[in-house]
């Protein structure tokens, strides 16, 4: 797997990797409890809130594993110096700290059976077309990617897949396991998978509903994944039968709605909303794309599509506001390359702002999922 840079400033000061653990180790369960407690630079949380257990190393000269649930390498350098403060301040001023991503396979929906090879499904929805949802589910999985998750992507968008592009993919069908099973195409890293793989050109998926919902099943299923942490699924606009039949059949463990600031996508992104929230499907958050418009001539920030929107959807729906994106040339020329941002320019602020979303998507991923499908009344068709 290549690996993508991390930008410079997350380089320095690796506490996490230097270390001599202290002979003497007074009151150890207290110590124990005040790191637990130590709120996590970035994260804005303590280990306990995040469940992770902390023990001492069976050998004296051995570091303490920490098994972060959240991708955060970029964060892990911040992270080890907050724990040994605190260690220090116990009288424990050599203890290291062996930081590691560890993400669990966290809980979907009506308890659906999980897919073999895959931890998480993480849903990336749009209300409606336009808003760049593609864009942004390809390069919020390589973000993931360069935090230190196992990714992978599926191009849910049977009549419009626009996946294999944005990544630079060869147009060549990918290979056969055993004749059941397809193996998944790498770029970048990443796993990957689309219907755009087995059309040949421009062929058009001329498929009526089923035969779609079909389809998709058979993509999710029977590609042999491998060792994922997260598979990010790229699903067509809108609440139809594809977006409905994964909902419910899949077992989902969040879903990432993406809209731009203007009334008309906010109208649109609420009921895909509330199309996840009938199905007990967590909601992760809201990704803003397209929130600002900055002149590369004279710098003049302007707000084309309105301001504020994502922020006040996720204010009523009571989520999480997971981060905003400009509208900016670069990521589109990008994608039409085959170089999505986070691989043409991972130490840019666009990559930077991609990648604070994917830490705050797993944050809200690893916090754990809530029920709402009791919040809408039951619906009963009476004969007139």
């Amino acid at each position: 797997m290549t690996a993508l840079p991390i930008p410079l400033h997350f380089r320095a000061g690796h506490v996490h990797e230097k270390a001599i653990l202290t002979s003497e180790k007074p009151s150890i369960d207290a110590l124990i409890d005040q790191l637990r407690a130590r709120e996590l630079p970035g994260l804005g949380r303590s280990l306990e809130v995040l469940g992770v257990r902390l023990s001492p190393p069976p050998v004296d000269n051995a570091g303490w594993r920490v098994g972060l649930p959240v991708a955060c390498e970029g964060l892990w350098p911040a992270i080890g110096a907050a724990l040994s403060e605190v260690a220090q301040s116990h009288g424990a001023p050599d203890l290291r700290f062996d930081l590691h991503t560890d993400i669990p396979a966290f809980g979907v929906q009506r308890n659906l059976k999980r897919l073999p090879g895959i931890n998480n499904i993480v849903a990336v929805s749009s209300g409606k077309g336009g808003v760049g949802k593609s864009s942004v589910a390809v390069n919020l999985a390589l973000a993931w990617q360069a935090e230190g998750g196992r990714v992978g992507i599926l191009d849910a968008d049977i009549y419009g897949p626009s996946v294999p592009r944005m990544l630079g993919l060869p147009e060549q069908p990918p290979e056969s396991i055993d004749g059941k099973q397809f193996r998944p195409v790498e770029a970048y890293g990443l796993q990957a998978m689309s219907i755009g793989l087995l059309l040949e050109g421009d062929a058009p998926a001329v498929w009526r509903g089923p035969m779609a919902t079909s389809a998709l099943n058979q993509l999710l299923r029977q590609t042999a994944w491998h060792e994922l942490d997260v598979l990010i699924i790229d699903l067509p606009p809108g609440t139809g039968d594809i977006q409905l039949s994964l909902a419910q059949t899949a077992p989902v463990a969040g879903a990432i709605v993406v809209t731009t600031p203007q009334d008309v996508a906010l109208s649109d992104a609420r009921k895909g909303l509330e199309m996840f929230r009938k199905v007990s499907v967590p909601i992760l958050g809201v990704v803003e794309n397209m929130s600002l418009y900055r002149c590369p001539e004279c710098g003049h920030e302007s707000s084309l599509f309105g301001q504020g929107g994502g922020h006040k959807l996720a204010a009523d729906a009571q989520i999480r506001m997971l981060g905003e994106l400009p509208l900016d040339p670069a990521i589109g020329h990008g994608l039409d390359r085959g170089r999505p941002t986070l691989a043409d320019d991972p130490d840019s602020p666009l990559a930077l702002a991609f990648r604070q979303i994917a830490i705050s998507g797993g944050l809200a991923l690893a916090e754990g999922r809530k029920d709402y499908s009791m919040v809408f009344p039951k619906i009963v068709v009476e004969d007139t």
